[in-house]
């Protein structure tokens, strides 16, 4: 015997027989390529959370809580948590662990007509990285422009000095700034306006950044994660300690989780619950299979699953608890301001009227709250709009979601931190900027790992490269996000190249995890891992609950597509306002194309290998070519030939068909390439 290469494994594999005496157990060495592998655990997890815990715990946790019942809106939410969210979680990771590959590599080994899943996978992650970096370029523009007293948001533009610009006094300065200055947005999808050249700065920035963050793959990353994963954390807590403390924080909380238990009884509720558990974790992207495809085996994904999972939701929580601490001290402000400007009416009005005696209190007991001297003030046709109903709670149900919270709501509430508001607005952006990167981080992961793991293209091993040309594509095709036109491509690849694409991904991999390989075989794989039992809880969500809970989602995506009118929000600058606006015809083309691009692979990925366009693994020969020969025949041809069988271990069609394999108990894990042949 030759000495023994460091690489080689122990590979052990048992084929079982209806006839006791044909069971047999194979065990040889296969000289393994070493995987990339975390610096340590810790690395992991910061990784992990930094992609899973994103933007929409930020900007779109707190609106749908504050529009579905408040406080009600937690019990869907948690209950989303455990039968959706955290099953998903642990069988993405699991699997990633179990076979050591990216997404692609994975549903290979699972069966060799499931890769289109791992393509599919890829291609959503693809799409989304492109406009996902635009938001990153908006968050870089706004650092750059937060390093000056006052902010450029603060106030309108005078025009000769004196009378300041009427879209901005109408719409207010800080959509003025987002919508006229940042973005010099168009009137529409179909109008260019041509490139915006401080945009494209910061884009090509942007790409910079993440190119210089990924060029080593998790070797580079990994160590950036550390910033991206705990900075966001250290400014909630500063912005924490600060909106507590503000006039009107209190409102503002009470509205956010005042429980509304009426709303509960509404189907929308729960599925923007899923929808939000779904997306906020990440599921579907390939990024988490990758990152978990550089653990050792003996990892325990189950608890890594658990601790994410639980610390996603409290992020939400925590998040929402900050931002309309923040919104509540802005409502408020807005509601006395509105108080003071009709009791400055009625002062001009009513010269004999004591100003002293005329307080905020007294307005809303003796003339707003008056019903007939209300009905008097607040009709239009006998004082026009000299006087403006002021409602705190309806000042608080002003919150927005996505760039709106971000770029106009909350930049509005900076403002009124006074002469402190740069160094506020520069720590929330930076913040924005951690988290987006974070989560670029795992989606671009999703593709360069199943891009790593391909077999037989030398070139495709140097990161360096690989890095390189996807941002290079990447940067190229987001042009289109820096015309006047771009804010509205960026919705339009928000909601339809990660809507149904990631969806559809999911319910194949719950589907070809929980009928296809097994749920049972899956379970004992993830106890060798792990060393305790898998409990039955698990294997439910697996192979029942979760696929069911995602065709549900899925349906009702694609029957809110088509009752809904399909329309995007469009900016008028004569009323300094949105409003909606239906889609030209090449758009609806590209929203196809973005929806298509990545489903599709997953049907034609089979038909490809069914009509042997793609090349089969050498199961299915024994499967074509071998019927009626002992288990111990097939064992020998199986051990003896190491060239063409890189798809599967062994997969699930040769389980079932060969009929000296009838029981299921073998794992797929065991791997005799590390790489994918395609």
């Amino acid at each position: 015997m030759g000495k023994k290469d460091k690489n080689m494994t122990i590979e052990t594999k048992k084929l079982y027989s209806d006839d006791p005496g044909l069971e047999v157990t194979i065990e040889r060495e296969v000289n393994e390529k070493p995987r990339v592998a975390w610096d340590s655990k810790l690395q992991y997890f910061f990784m992990v959370i930094s992609y899973a815990v994103g933007l929409g715990n930020v900007w779109r946790f707190p609106y749908l809580c504050q529009r579905n019942g408040g406080g009600a809106f937690l019990i869907p939410y948690l209950i989303m948590l455990f039968i959706e969210g955290m099953p998903l979680l642990y069988l993405e990771f699991a699997v990633g662990q179990h076979f050591r590959r990216g997404s692609i590599g994975v549903w290979t080994k699972v069966h060799p007509y499931l890769a289109g899943i791992g393509v599919a996978s890829a291609v959503t992650s693809f799409m989304v990285g492109i406009y996902y970096n635009a938001i990153i370029m908006w968050c870089f523009y706004y650092v750059a422009n937060s390093f000056q007293y006052p902010l450029p948001w603060s106030d309108c533009e005078r025009i000769n000095g004196t009378i300041k610009d009427i879209e901005c006094e109408k719409g207010g300065p800080t959509s003025y700034f987002w919508y006229r200055q940042a973005l010099d947005i168009s009137p529409g999808i179909d109008e260019s306006d041509g490139i915006k050249w401080k945009m494209l700065l910061c884009l090509l920035f942007a790409w910079a950044v993440i190119y210089a963050c990924i060029w080593k793959g998790i070797k580079s990353s990994g160590k950036v994660v550390y910033v991206t994963a705990t900075f966001p954390y250290v400014v909630l807590i500063i912005f924490f300690g600060r909106g507590i403390t503000l006039r009107g924080a209190t409102d503002g909380l009470l509205h956010l989780f005042t429980p509304k238990i009426e709303r509960l009884g509404d189907p929308q509720v729960w599925l923007d619950a899923a929808t939000q558990i779904f997306y906020s974790f990440g599921l579907g992207f390939g990024g988490l299979i990758a990152f978990s495809s550089y653990n050792p085996r003996n990892n325990n994904c189950q608890r890594d699953a658990i601790i994410v999972a639980l610390t996603n939701w409290f992020t939400a929580i925590f998040s929402s608890t900050v931002i309309f601490s923040v919104l509540g001290f802005k409502a408020t402000l807005m509601f006395e301001t509105c108080q003071d400007r009709n009791i400055n009416q009625l002062l001009n009005m009513y010269p004999t009227l004591n100003s002293s005696e005329l307080t905020r209190e007294v307005y809303l007991q003796d003339y707003q709250t008056n019903s007939s001297i209300k009905n008097l003030l607040f009709n239009e046709t006998l004082m026009g709009k000299q006087f403006w109903y002021c409602d705190l709670k309806d000042d608080l149900n002003k919150a927005a979601e996505g760039t709106g919270l971000a770029f106009v709501v909350f930049t509005q509430a900076i403002v009124e931190f006074g002469p402190s508001a740069p160094f506020w607005s520069i720590i929330f952006f930076l913040m924005l900027l951690s988290l987006g990167i974070g989560s670029e981080f795992g989606t671009l992961e999703g593709v360069t790992t199943s891009i790593y793991d391909i077999q037989g293209v030398p070139i495709l091993q140097k990161k360096w490269l690989v890095s390189g040309i996807l941002c290079l594509v990447s940067c190229s095709i987001g042009i289109i996000f820096v015309l006047g036109s771009g804010s509205y491509w960026v919705a339009l690849f928000d909601s339809y190249a990660g809507s149904f694409p990631l969806i559809t991904v999911a319910l194949f991999e719950s589907i070809s995890i929980g009928w296809v390989y097994g749920v049972d075989r899956f379970a004992e794989d993830v106890r060798q891992m792990i060393g305790s039992p898998i409990s039955r809880y698990w294997k439910i969500t697996w192979k029942f609950v979760a696929p069911f809970m995602i065709a549900g989602l899925l349906l009702a995506t694609f029957i809110s597509k088509i009752v809904n009118p399909i329309t995007y929000t469009v900016y008028d600058k004569t009323e300094a306002a949105t409003k909606d606006s239906p889609y030209p015809w090449f758009a609806g083309m590209i929203a196809s194309i973005l929806v298509l691009s990545s489903v599709l692979c997953i049907p034609g990925n089979a038909l490809l290998r069914k009509f042997g366009i793609l090349k089969m693994s050498y199961s299915k020969k024994v499967q074509a070519d071998m019927h009626g020969v002992t288990s111990s025949t097939v064992a020998f041809s199986r051990a003896a030939d190491d060239e063409e069988d890189s798809d599967s271990g062994h997969n699930s069609e040769e389980l079932v068909t060969a009929p000296f394999l009838e029981n299921k108990d073998t794992s797929c894990a065991i791997e005799e390439e590390d790489n994918v042949k395609l």
